[in-house]
């Protein structure tokens, strides 16, 4: 199915919906059975969305509820340039910003839920059922936000019980046998105390399946569970205390033989079950002073994660090999911040951030067929220190100047052990291999911005931004040389401009950008050994980025996303023979687009109180699967659609994605032989909601 054919199946919807809602009574603090419209929440660091000079993508509790989106994943087909591929299971959760990211190892882009950072790239895939607002901002965000920042944020926000009240449970059903049953619940139990609670379960029978068995690959089980309180002993001091546990039981890694000349994908057929198992935990503590020259923000975060994972790494029917991984992560983490809060034409943030990380892997790849393993131990601490400032200078009139700076101090050490035993054996005898490894890294990252503001709320910038990605170490490497690899650094230029014209019935944002960097941290996958990290030379990007709501009449709501990247590899020779200059860089579409609208009816004189109808158009590619451009994934649309009524306090919907069943690839690597996993067919299902 191309482009056309979604765009006249969307027109002809009898009502294009993705819900923005009705408005509520301003004084109401009790949930509704209808969602909020409006974005208002503001990040401690930013300003509001229209007079903050970054290019930022701001989602509404209705339109993430609406368009069901379940997961941090689902951002992909909606920010523009911005792209997570979906396969593996929840641990692959790579991001791609304008061309800026990156598969394995350290994440590009910060990810943090109510301030507390998700810094390991295995704990992005959370679900968004109890969300109030998700925006992500684009482009390198290190100087106030941190560590590895270089493609950008995701700010992911849920209500506070002292402005927001109510009970929701959701019970949803679809094909695949999927079933989702989701609850919270916000009690202000007084003007200075509340709580809240939320959980959730969630169960696929899958939608792959394995024809060496006849069973299904890709089975999936979560449950999650969080408490959250929040304490305001005066005034102006907020303290807010939470932790949350998820626990995910999945099977995955769909992968079959590609076939490069018909573009075809083989059935699935390997004779081991691979399986993903993950807990979570995630403990975050925050206090806020409110003063009336200057605030205060402390964030202290603690994330344990635990991995366990398994692979038939042949993906065949033979027994050949077998890779079993288990990962634990301790990551603690404190950020100090001041800020000026006046209205003056001086305005200024000073912070400080500490982390520690303590990983500990271990390694099992067993040769199956040559009957022996080679169990591989690592020991990595890694601790960082940074300090940043920014300041903001109103020159005069509506024009203003912002300078920020961040230092940062990392250092990392290594112990590694790899051993070669029998099948199945964890570790004895005289090791292979050890070593002994540190790193130091500092760097100064600056960010310059000149910005126009008129009189009626217009905003035209122009930002130059330096962006950092440390270095680290490699968990495979075939040569001693091959044991770490660099930092990436790269230069952000971008103008941008955002306006609201007819009283906010059209908004508008355009963004055009400009990425040179150099020693591009690439992951590079070696048939029979695994992935490995290596730095390219020099690589740019560049592209725009266009977003456009616009309100026709009150009920009525369109949305349009639009991103186009042009990034490729300007100076890259892997090898005396193998040289990437001048082709495109991979795991970067082309283009990006989503289009989505909403209709919101209220009947007269009906049992029914609102109803919404909805479709939406989701686009991306063209994509580049590896270096030498040989494969890619040509431009596709899925077509999502969405119906929901109300009667009093209970909502009943029903949802349909990709119905036109389109068929494409999200994924595809070379190990021996060429494999792929295809995306999600034809999904749909219902669901019954009751607001308490």
């Amino acid at each position: 199915m191309d482009i056309k054919d979604c765009f006249l199946l969307a027109s002809m919807m009898p009502m294009m919906a993705f819900a923005e809602g009705v408005e509520e009574s301003k004084d109401s603090t009790i949930a509704k059975h209808f969602d909020v419209e409006e974005v208002t929440v503001v990040g401690f660091k930013q300003d509001k969305q229209d007079r903050d000079p970054v290019a930022v993508t701001s989602l509404s509790e209705a339109f993430v509820h609406n368009t069901e989106m379940l997961s941090i994943k689902d951002l992909g087909y909606t920010v523009p340039n911005f792209y997570i591929p979906e396969y593996g299971t929840r641990q692959n959760s790579p991001v791609f910003v304008r061309g800026v990211g990156s598969k394995t190892n350290g994440p590009t882009v910060g990810f943090y839920i109510d301030g507390v950072p998700h810094m390991e790239r295995s704990s992005f895939d959370d679900d968004l059922f109890d969300i109030s607002a998700l925006e992500v901002l684009r482009g390198p965000q290190g100087t106030l936000y941190g560590r590895n920042c270089i493609g950008g944020i995701i700010n992911a926000y849920t209500h506070s019980p002292l402005e927001f009240e109510g009970t929701r449970i959701k019970a949803g059903y679809g094909n695949y046998n999927d079933m989702v049953v989701n609850a919270y619940h916000y009690n202000k139990v007084s003007d200075k105390l509340g709580f809240a609670v939320n959980g959730s379960y969630h169960h696929n029978d899958g939608y792959f399946r394995n024809v060496y068995n006849d069973s299904k690959v890709d089975k999936f089980n979560e449950g999650f569970l969080r408490g959250r309180i929040f304490f305001k002993p005066t005034d102006r001091w907020t303290v807010t205390a939470d932790i949350s546990y998820r626990n995910s039981d999945q099977g995955g890694y769909p992968y079959a033989l590609y076939d490069t000349e018909t573009e075809k994908t083989g059935d699935i057929n390997y004779n081991r079950y691979s399986w993903y198992l993950r807990q979570l935990t995630t403990a975050g503590l925050n206090a806020r002073f409110e003063g009336r020259t200057f605030s205060f923000n402390s964030q202290t975060a603690y994330q344990y994660i635990d991995d366990h994972q398994a692979i038939d790494q042949d993906f065949t029917d033979k027994d050949l090999y077998w890779v079993e991984q288990r990962v634990r992560q301790n990551i603690f983490s404190e950020e100090l911040t001041l800020k000026s809060n006046v209205e003056s034409r001086y305005q200024w943030i000073f912070g400080a951030f500490f982390f520690s990380d303590n990983y500990k892997r271990q390694l099992y790849t067993t040769y199956i067929a040559q009957n022996f393993c080679t169990p591989k131990f690592y020991d990595t601490l890694t601790t960082g220190l940074s300090v940043y400032h920014q300041s903001k200078l109103n020159i005069f009139g509506g024009l203003s100047a912002q300078v920020g700076l961040r230092f940062d101090y990392e250092h990392a050490k290594e112990d590694y052990t790899a051993y070669q035993t029998e099948p199945w054996v964890t570790a004895n005898g005289t090791p292979t291999d050890t070593y002994n490894s540190k790193l130091n890294f500092t760097q100064l990252t600056p960010k310059f911005t000149l910005e126009y503001l008129s009189v009626n709320n217009q905003l035209v910038y122009a930002s130059v931004t330096r962006g950092y990605k440390t270095g680290g170490f490699n968990s495979i490497f075939i040569q001693d040389d091959e044991r770490t690899y660099d930092p990436e650094y790269n230069w952000n230029y971008e103008v941008g401009a955002k306006t609201s014209l007819f009283n906010h019935v059209l908004q508008a944002e355009l963004t055009l950008f400009y990425v040179d960097w150099r020693h591009q941290q690439i992951t590079q996958t070696i048939a029979g050994v695994g992935n490995i990290t290596r730095n390219a030379g020099h690589s740019d990007s560049k592209g725009l980025e266009l977003a456009i709501t616009f309100r026709p009449i009150r009920p009525l709501v369109f949305h349009l996303n639009y991103g186009y990247t042009y990034a490729r590899f300007l100076d890259y020779k892997r090898s005396e023979t193998i040289d990437y200059t001048g082709l495109m860089l991979p795991l970067v579409p082309r283009h990006t687009l989503s289009l989505n609208g909403s209709y919101t009816l209220l009947p007269e004189n009906s049992i029914i109180d609102r109803m919404v109808f909805g479709a939406g158009v989701n686009g991306i590619g063209k994509i580049y699967w590896n270096e030498d451009n040989a494969v890619s994934q040509p431009f596709y649309a899925l077509l999502n659609a969405k119906i929901s009524a109300s009667i009093g306090n209970v909502t009943w919907e029903v949802w349909g994605k990709n119905l036109t069943n389109t068929d494409y690839l999200t994924y595809y690597f070379k190990s021996g032989a060429s494999y792929g996993q295809t995306g999600r067919p034809i999904t749909f299902g219902t669901s019954l909601i009751l607001d308490l």
